[in-house]
């Protein structure tokens, strides 16, 4: 089951939220006007580049006893893909999160969110600490990238062999050829295949890499601690053994955050809950349990 709910986000951008599993047991279903209460409610949010679909696997798992709700943002998967720059700021972010927790009706939410989608999550926790009662970071680091790492994203889109003819060049291309893979990751390719779509000349991203630029220009050159400090929920922060948020930095975020916990996945790089499904649940799921039924 894959179910869309349309939501009205920030500016009135038009949203995408999805819920891929049954409802939990004794639920009516689906109702007319607000969406009614079904459980502890808990919102997924995506990476820079990802999409809803992603978290379909833990979005399952999870509606067996939660409400669990996955959220295409803004210039990602089928949500609206504005055109101007000023779209994709910080605050338009957290605004879409905070707009699909009201109109969802999952608040008070535990909020789990990958990357950007992570800064989203406990930027949301800080400012609206009453419609979040618990948070997972996702492999997202506090500290500031800098202006090499954007530069490095340039260039790096730059080497996508666009369009690409097939979907299994896809998969190729980015588990396997691509320069920034160190080692064959067949899940990474199906990462990313997931996130093209079909165009006359071949197949090509659902986002516009300028727009994925301007969205993550607004994050990388500042530090985020100070926001981290602000989260006061019970808070797990969760790396990958091999991802890009380092064990140190990771353990120090976990100390600056007034409640938090860490946990990391084997064998997992920076897309931890698609390269090591079954390890990502063994971390996530004890401290779900004691957030959203303890």
């Amino acid at each position: 089951m894959a179910r869309r709910i349309d939501v009205t986000g920030a500016g009135g951008v038009r949203l995408a939220a999805w819920e891929f599993g049954d409802p939990p047991k004794g639920d009516p279903g689906p109702v007319d006007g607000p969406e009614r209460d079904r459980g502890a409610g808990v919102l997924l949010l995506h990476g820079l580049m990802g999409r809803a679909s992603h978290w379909a696997p833990t979005a399952r798992w999870l509606s067996e006893r939660h409400r669990a709700v996955a959220l295409d943002q803004r210039g990602h998967g089928r949500s609206e893909k504005p055109p101007r720059a000023a779209s994709y700021t910080r605050e338009a972010y957290v605004e879409d999160a905070e707009a699909a927790l009201e109109q969802l009706g999952l608040a008070p939410a535990v909020v789990i969110g990958h990357a950007m989608g992570a800064l989203t999550a406990w930027q949301l926790a800080a400012k609206r600490p009453d419609l979040v009662r618990g948070l997972v970071i996702c492999d997202m680091r506090a500290s500031a990238l800098g202006a090499a790492s954007q530069r490095e994203w340039a260039d790096w889109f730059r080497t996508w062999p666009l369009p690409f003819a097939t979907l299994a060049d896809v998969r190729t291309w980015f588990g396997e050829d691509d320069p920034w893979v160190e080692r064959p990751n067949p899940s990474r390719g199906a990462f990313y295949a997931e996130v093209m779509q079909e165009a006359a000349d071949g197949w090509r991203p659902v986002f516009e890499p300028e727009q994925m630029l301007r969205s993550r220009e607004t994050w990388v050159y500042d530090a985020h601690w100070e926001e981290l400090a602000q989260v006061r929920c019970p808070t797990l922060v969760v790396r990958g053994l091999d991802g890009e948020l380092g064990r140190a930095e990771a353990q120090e975020m976990v100390r600056v955050l007034p409640r938090g916990e860490y946990a990391e996945v084997a064998d997992a790089g920076h897309l931890v809950h698609y390269d090591q499904p079954e390890g990502w649940r063994e971390a996530v799921e004890p401290f779900l349990d004691g957030v959203l039924t303890g």
